[in-house]
């Protein structure tokens, strides 16, 4: 298994652009929000406790599992992935309470925008996305851009 540095440099590669590098740090956390947001509308998973029904998302389980990976290659960079999506599920938490319909729509509106935004990127790059050539780039690209935040901040990575 390739370690975060070896990662990094490799999506570097394909991020040389400057202006691709500006959209990556717009559509990244627009995608990621959104795909969280997408995921909090599955729900197939109820329980009881103390009287009070509670029902559990597709999303806690992909955070899980993200997580999870993410520790494997970096326990700094998994605790900040963990404080962002905290901070995006507190955000869905408290647009959740409009109707579900128009958030599917919204959430399906910002993810298609910035994947459009990511591919023009990738145009004026000249290089095609990372993830086309393994599919663990989708989840690179965050810690990539958390690992820019770490250094200017001067956390290990």
């Amino acid at each position: 298994m390739k370690n975060i540095y070896e990662w990094n440099n490799e999506y570097a590669l394909y991020h040389k652009n400057k202006t691709n590098k500006l959209i990556h740090w717009i559509c990244i956390p627009l995608i990621m929000f959104s795909l969280f947001g997408l995921l909090s509308l599955i729900k197939p998973f109820t329980f009881t406790f103390n009287e009070s029904i509670y029902k559990i998302s597709i999303l806690s389980f992909f955070i899980m599992g993200v997580i999870f990976y993410y520790l494997k290659l970096s326990k700094n960079l998994a605790i900040g992935m963990l404080l962002i999506s905290v901070t995006f599920i507190t955000i869905i938490d408290i647009i959740s309470t409009m109707e579900t319909k128009k958030l599917l729509l919204i959430y399906i509106l910002i993810f298609t925008v910035a994947w459009i935004g990511q591919f023009i990127g990738h145009k004026i790059e000249g290089k095609k996305p990372a993830f086309l050539k393994d599919l663990q780039f989708l989840l690179i690209g965050p810690l990539w851009l958390l690992s820019f935040i770490y250094n200017k901040l001067n956390i290990k990575i």
